[in-house]
């Protein structure tokens, strides 16, 4: 079996601790390194320890060091995913990127550098989502104009961005299978005196406790409302995908990917 070389970025966070976790439990993946931003309290510690599993030989660094990784997979913040990611493409390091929050410069900077290097980027790493996707597409284009289209997405209350990355991929497919422009339909969130206007998709964030990811699309008409709805129950379900798509990625040709990629749903 060929083993995947992974470095993992932000490996003290939530996500990065169960790639840490899952990733080292299995054979098929060797962490090589892992990194977390500058002044982190965390720098130095073994990286298993900061999991909750057996010490992996790791330790948590400001940069990348040791081995060259394969596939650097990154569900960091906007900062550590442009820190690293000039070092990815010069050392020609495939890069899974999973951050949310990003600026339209940030993007295109990103999107310049899977000229060199193979990219897969998501809002959303879950199979689960990446089906949803195809079938919120697929309502849109049969239903037409006659149903309003309004995305609902709830998170725990620690996520520093609204809304949702997974919210706004949901949009754009959406808006690609009707033939809609993303920044001219989507609304977000509606207060005061605000008649819904024809043709446009709400978008509402909610916070709450510590619910890992809720999305919920209703298309309504004025006699009915069809509902697609996804519910994450562990963040394990974003590093599996994550993981299969790094060793879908490897030796892949330059170029931005994403997970109907992966699972050849394009």
């Amino acid at each position: 079996m060929a083993v995947t070389k992974i470095a993992i970025i932000g490996a003290a966070g939530r996500m990065g601790r169960r790639i840490t976790a899952l990733a080292s439990g299995n054979e098929a993946f060797e962490i090589v390194c892992a990194t977390e931003y500058s002044g982190s309290p965390d720098i130095g510690k073994d990286i298993g320890r900061l999991a909750g599993v057996e010490p992996v030989g790791i330790e948590l660094t400001e940069e990348l060091s040791g081995d060259t990784p394969d596939v650097a997979i990154d569900f960091s913040l906007p900062d550590g995913t442009m820190k690293f990611l000039g070092p990815c493409r010069e050392g020609g390091i495939a890069m899974i990127i999973g951050t949310t929050g990003l600026t339209g410069a940030q993007e295109a900077e990103i999107l310049g550098a899977a000229d060199a290097i193979p990219i897969v980027k998501a809002g959303n790493f879950s199979m689960g989502i990446t089906l949803l996707c195809k079938l919120v597409a697929t309502a849109a284009a049969a239903l037409g104009d006659d149903y309003d289209i309004e995305i609902a997405e709830t998170h725990h209350r620690f996520k520093k961005d609204a809304p949702s990355g997974t919210a706004i991929m949901l949009a754009k497919s959406i808006c690609r299978a009707v033939s809609k422009d993303y920044d001219e339909s989507v609304v977000f969130g509606r207060s005061g005196e605000c008649p819904r206007n024809p043709g446009e998709i709400g978008i509402h964030a909610i916070r709450l406790g510590d619910t890992i990811g809720e999305h919920t699309i209703s298309f309504g008409s004025l006699g009915e409302t069809v509902t697609l709805g996804h519910s994450a129950h562990t963040r394990d379900t974003f590093v599996r995908g994550a993981l299969h798509a790094a060793q879908w990625l490897e030796g892949r040709p330059a170029g931005m990917y994403d997970m109907t990629d992966v699972l050849g749903l394009k």
